[in-house]
């Protein structure tokens, strides 16, 4: 074993290999003890090495985690961006390359300033850099906070953190439990196994905790209706109103519904081409005392372009062509909805021009959609992974948490379940129902604690029917959001920097 881990070809591929296994840990395949598996290897790999050798062990990590985790961004690469095999490949690559910096950075600057094997490194300095390391790469150019750990324990006691604090919460108990287990294994003071112990069986007791209540009185009927459009012929001219006419059937046996729900983009059109059409639609709606919320590209007079929600039917008022009054995607995908540095981008490869890649943003902060006496926080398909986002736009009045999406870009990819599994994590942190519509799948109804409660299968053409109801109350996390993990993780790393002195 000893010339293993001294040896760096084998020592690599190891790195790599404990990487890979994270995957497994969130959907679709949900072993998520591996996630603890995977951490715990990482950091055997890199104990006792410079922080050189220690930054390339966790960039190697990095390579293996995210190679396996985010293999579904090739598909819509390879598929819609117009480019060779080995173009798509190359891009893929520095993608990968880029994302697997931020562990390299966690284990360079672990193993700089807190080297020794002791509590100062496992108990403070590995969770909470950790930590950081994921909240930059959230943040920087406009974030990627796929594959945060927290979110393969969405199933395990360790996932009824969330409420409390986040997803944030949820991946600081997950490597908190795996740095103390491995200063457990490699000094063999069994009695520290105690901690990880005490978390798990805490997490076991916050199941029996109810943040928020269900109100009987909220009850509502959808219907979500899932076109199973192909992506590849969705916005050919010839195919606009065959598209519009297979939502608009699909709907009329499900009138009944009290909302129904189309995905996003699910007209492929802009609004002011189909104004005309969405009048009449929302009348006809409004005589089954109905009401329906769709996505739908819209322009606005300033010539700049929206990815929106809107709703017609029951909501208050007649429809109006009104681009201003829309709910519009605020955090855009990069290259998919815009192209950052576009000058130098756009003229290298079809993909940089992808259709709707000009979009404006939105607003942060935004109303709810109203459809039927209901308040929805809306968020368009990426955005569900930025909790704090759909933090700020619950608000008192919100009945739901409403996320349309169009995952068709991914194919028979896991994509589409880990975005899934994403959108379970808020329900649980919001206590709000999260109502997902999209194209091919998956299209779900969580409840308040994030679990499935309707689902219809991926790639076909259905309508999933369900009676949901909304909750009184508001979570911890709702109510102050990530503050009390940042102020702890800001005293955590000054008392670790002042054991440091002190032991040095």
């Amino acid at each position: 074993m000893a010339v293993v881990f001294n040896n760096k070809f084998f020592l690599s591929l190891l790195a790599i290999a404990a990487g890979a296994l994270s995957t497994l840990a969130f959907a679709p395949y949900g072993l998520w003890p591996l996630a603890l598996v995977s951490i715990l290897l990482f950091l055997i790999l890199i104990q006792s090495r410079s922080a050189k050798q220690a930054a390339w062990l966790g960039w190697l990590w990095g390579i293996g985690s995210f190679a396996t985790g985010i293999s579904w961004v090739h598909v819509s690469i390879d598929t819609f961006g117009g480019m060779p095999k080995i173009a798509s490949l190359f891009l893929m690559a520095l993608l990968i390359g880029y994302l697997a910096v931020y562990p390299a950075l966690f284990a360079g600057i672990t193993n700089r300033y807190f080297p020794k094997n002791n509590l100062t490194r496992y108990a403070l300095a590995v969770p909470i850099l950790w930590l950081i390391s994921d909240w930059l790469r959230g943040w920087v150019m406009t974030g990627f906070p796929w594959l945060w750990m927290g979110y393969s324990q969405i199933d395990s006691p360790l996932g009824n953190f969330a409420p409390l604090g986040g997803v944030d919460l949820v991946t600081f108990a997950t490597l908190l439990i795996a740095s103390l287990t491995t200063l457990t294994l490699l000094t063999k003071r069994w009695s520290l196994a105690l901690a990880p112990a005490v978390i798990f069986a805490t997490g076991y007791g916050l199941n029996a905790a109810h943040w928020v209540t269900p109100n009987p009185d909220s009850r509502t009927s959808f219907a979500l209706v899932q076109g199973n459009i192909d992506q590849a012929s969705k916005w050919l001219p010839s195919e606009r109103w065959p598209t519009i006419i297979k939502y608009t059937d699909l709907t009329k046996d499900h009138r009944d519904a009290d909302i129904i729900i189309w995905p996003e983009a699910a007209i492929p059109a802009f609004e002011y081409e189909i104004a005309s059409y969405l009048a009449n639609l929302d009348a006809l709606v409004k005589e089954y005392d109905s009401a329906m919320i769709t996505g739908v590209i819209n322009r606005s007079d300033e010539g700049l372009y929206y990815n929106s929600v809107l709703a017609v039917g029951q909501t208050g008022q007649d429809y109006s062509y009104n681009p201003e009054d829309r709910y519009h995607k605020h955090h855009l995908l990069p290259f998919g909805e815009f192209v950052p540095f576009e000058d130098i981008f756009r003229p290298l490869a079809p993909f940089f021009n992808l259709p709707m890649s000009s979009f404006s943003r939105g607003a942060y902060v935004q109303p709810n959609v109203v459809a039927n006496g209901k308040d929805f926080a809306a968020a368009l398909c990426y955005e569900i992974i930025f909790n704090e986002q759909i933090r700020h736009n619950v608000n008192d009045d919100t009945d739901f948490i409403l996320t349309l999406s169009n995952d068709a870009w991914f194919g028979d990819s896991i994509g589409p379940q880990q975005h899934m599994e994403i959108a379970r994590m808020r329900a649980l942190e919001l206590g709000k129902p999260v109502i997902r519509s999209t194209n091919n799948g998956v299209t779900a109804i969580t409840d308040y604690r994030g679990n499935i409660v309707a689902q219809i299968p991926q790639f076909e053409t259905a309508v999933l029917t369900a009676e949901v109801e909304s909750t009184d109350g508001q979570t911890p996390y709702h109510g102050v959001g990530r503050w009390p993990l940042y102020i702890w993780s800001v005293l955590g790393l000054l008392l670790a920097a002042w054991l440091r002195k002190r032991t040095a």
